[in-house]
């Protein structure tokens, strides 16, 4: 498909209101896990699952039958950011994962997004491979510590690969967003 088709792409498209809908999960997700018991700690886990999923599908619908949109490239990120932020936020609030684990997971999510938009005049950098393993790791890691049971070592390993590839990831985005801005300012005759 040809720049110019995806321009005529509808914003308004199924890939898109599934990206929406992730957003407006996130709220009914935090109510569940700070509701008593385990009943709400497992509808925590449904909804945090249900969102994760529509993160695979959005994708999925968008590359299969052209529905990418700019808009997609910057919100699909922006709503993967606000579910596993939302998560790894509530669980150090709980007191069930360290809080640097956070930070430095949030750290990196609100620079790139920050780089992000201010590259948006630029160009829209899509999510790279490494930050699809990233996010799959994240979410991977967030399940086994929503589980109201589960073994530790699998959960601390799991959520220690997800900050690695995290920060790996994010040290590869700002290389490519340099590159871009020096390919900019190439052409422009800077």
């Amino acid at each position: 498909m040809s720049r110019d088709e995806r321009r005529a792409v509808s914003p308004w498209n199924i890939a898109n209101v599934l990206t929406v809908l992730r957003l407006a999960l996130v709220p009914f997700f935090v109510v569940c896990l700070f509701l008593p018991g385990t009943g709400w700690r497992l509808a925590a886990l449904a909804v945090f699952a249900v969102a994760s999923f529509t993160d695979h599908l959005d994708g999925e619908l968008a590359r299969r039958y052209g529905l990418i949109t700019d808009f997609g490239k910057i919100a699909d990120p922006i709503a993967d950011k606000a579910l596993t932020g939302a998560a790894l936020v509530c669980l150090s609030v709980l007191g069930e994962l360290p809080w640097w684990v956070t930070i430095v997971i949030l750290g990196r999510e609100l620079g790139i997004t920050l780089l992000r938009l201010v590259l948006i005049k630029l160009a829209v950098i899509p999510a790279s491979y490494g930050g699809k393993v990233k996010t799959a790791l994240q979410i991977a890691a967030i399940v086994l510590y929503l589980l109201p049971w589960g073994p530790d070592a699998l959960r601390w390993t799991l959520m220690g690969a997800a900050v690695v590839v995290t920060v790996g990831t994010g040290i590869d985005y700002v290389i490519r967003a340099i590159r871009l801005r020096g390919m900019a300012r190439r052409t422009r005759g800077e």
